[in-house]
């Protein structure tokens, strides 16, 4: 057993037969291949499946109420209350079955930031479940370990099965977030990245009621003279992609805080989606699955171990997890000044939205709120006219306070900054294909590299947001998404319909917004 004198002794598991602290990536994927939990693929990287849930499970999801979270909390389908004494008995279950059973613990940050992280301690029983750990929080150096106390414990144990009946929760899997206990509790499932969101939902609750510091559900890059870029945007709309650009910096691709100083990564590496990744849309990203590497749920090609990235029989959502410092250009320490422009990223498969508009404030407001995006027909079964997801501050499942209050926090800093806001479609136009990812690069580089500045605009008829009417090596058929249609009737339709929906999904914050946010939605019914 590999342990290091520096380490911390945790108390919370002390009937375990076996405990391995920190251990490195390679001896981690040794255990991981020993115990059963993976296969190397043919580039190095550990493969391995995730069992019957390939996602987060956001109905078995909890936050313990008590005097801390019981007025600060936004409750409801989000947010769902669990008992303080339901936790207690859970908790002590578990570590009770955890009695003659091996363990891998690791200590970690949340936050690269010194002022604002979280010291992490991770107990788990999968050793592939705590390489991902390594990957994807950030790795303190053995200096650091000195003295080191967790400011939070995440106790993962997808073999422990909760009993409803008994234990509180709705099904025998369960993840329960305890904000007093500085503790999270996972059972049942065997998706890693509820470890990851579940320390994602903690900095959400504490950075903005003890730190006055934004949390965002953001990937951020810096371009070569320091100006910083954030990018939001829900799974599948190309947050990722987008901001591992080659040209750039990379801060982080997913979870970010914007304090006083600037904008922080609160993670070590990527969790990024590989359905259908190739070396020629996604260099970076393809490049840095290798060994070290923990891939989800992708299947090998026939008779070999090479890896077929457009598989899709287990699920679509197929991930990799690698330290940040797998894509070449990242920065570390993963930290960016003050954000010169912001992307709201969504996949519109209704055909409406351009591949880039300039906000005003109170539409980056409203459509910040919104959150909106999109599936096109046929992506899943049963989906067979496009859907639409409202996802507020395009983060809702990890918010635990109201979504109105990330938005003002959003709305002073941008205000403050004079930070130009970017409405990007990734999705659909109306040729029926999907926005060509060089065209999204190109309108993505002019904002930021000021080409947009010196060009006309011309408002959206629906949605009232500014429309560059030209752009470098982007046809002008695609800048303006009606053109696209054969049909100018079946684009309006098309237009009212979405505008409607958005209207329709903003009525529930309607009377926690000022007349700016108001003002900022559709302009034609």
């Amino acid at each position: 057993m590999t342990t290091q004198q520096t380490l911390p002794k945790t108390e919370m598991v002390s009937n375990a037969a076996e405990r391995f602290d920190n251990l490195s990536p390679a001896e981690l994927i040794e255990h991981a291949v020993r115990n059963g939990e993976g296969q190397l693929a043919e580039n190095g990287a550990l493969a391995c499946d995730t069992g019957e849930f390939t996602g987060r499970s956001p109905e078995d999801r909890y936050i313990v109420k008590d005097e801390i979270t019981a007025d600060a909390v936004w409750w409801g389908t989000i947010n769902i209350p669990f008992d303080t004494d339901k936790f207690d008995s859970l908790h002590r279950k578990m570590l009770d079955f955890l009695a003659g059973k091996r363990i891998y613990t690791r200590y970690a940050y949340a936050g690269a930031h010194p002022d604002y992280r979280l010291k992490l301690e991770v107990i788990n029983t999968l050793a592939w479940h705590n390489l991902f750990c390594h990957n994807l929080f950030l790795r303190p150096k053995p200096e650091e370990l000195n003295g080191f106390k967790p400011d939070f414990t995440i106790l993962c144990v997808p073999e422990f099965k909760a009993n409803p009946a008994e234990d509180g929760t709705r099904n025998e899997n369960f993840a329960i977030l305890n904000l007093s206990r500085n503790m999270i509790l996972i059972g049942g499932t065997a998706y890693a990245g509820e470890m990851k969101k579940g320390i994602f939902s903690v900095l959400n609750f504490k950075l903005p009621t003890e730190r006055a510091t934004l949390s965002m559900h953001a990937s951020a890059n810096k371009g070569q003279k320091e100006d910083t870029a954030l990018f939001f945007g829900l799974s599948g709309t190309g947050k990722t992609t987008l901001s591992a650009d080659p040209q750039r910096q990379l801060i982080g691709d997913d979870e970010h805080g914007w304090a006083e100083e600037g904008v922080f990564n609160f993670e070590g590496g990527c969790y990024a989606k590989v359905i259908d990744l190739s070396a020629e849309n996604e260099p970076q990203i393809y490049r840095a699955v290798r060994f070290g590497a923990v891939l989800e749920n992708t299947k090998f090609q026939e008779g070999s171990r090479a890896i077929d990235y457009t598989d899709r029989s287990k699920t679509e959502n197929t991930r990799v997890a690698y330290p940040i410092h797998f894509i070449e250009n990242a920065l570390e320490p993963s930290v960016g000044g003050i954000p010169e422009n912001i992307f709201f990223l969504t996949a519109d498969a209704f055909g409406v939205l351009p591949p880039i508009s300039k906000l005003t404030p109170g539409q980056a407001m409203y459509h910040f709120i919104s959150g909106y995006t999109a599936k096109v027909a046929g992506t899943e079964v049963g989906v067979t006219e496009p859907q639409t997801t409202f996802s507020a501050c395009f983060g809702a499942a990890f918010l635990p306070l109201h979504p109105t209050r990330y938005a003002e926090m959003l709305g002073e800093k941008m205000a403050k900054h004079q930070t130009n806001v970017w409405l990007i479609n990734t999705g659909w136009n109306g040729t029926q294909k999907r926005i060509d990812l060089k065209h999204t690069r190109a309108v993505i580089s002019a904002a930021l590299n000021g080409d947009l500045a010196k060009v006309d605009y011309q408002n959206h008829a629906f949605f009232g947001v500014s429309v560059p009417q030209s752009c470098p090596e982007v046809p002008n058929e695609v800048l303006n998404p009606e053109k696209s249609w054969k049909n100018q009737g079946e684009y309006d339709k098309q237009a009212k319909r979405l505008a409607e929906l958005f209207r329709e999904n903003f009525r529930k914050y309607e009377e926690f917004a000022n007349d700016e946010i108001r003002a900022g939605g559709p302009v034609k019914a």
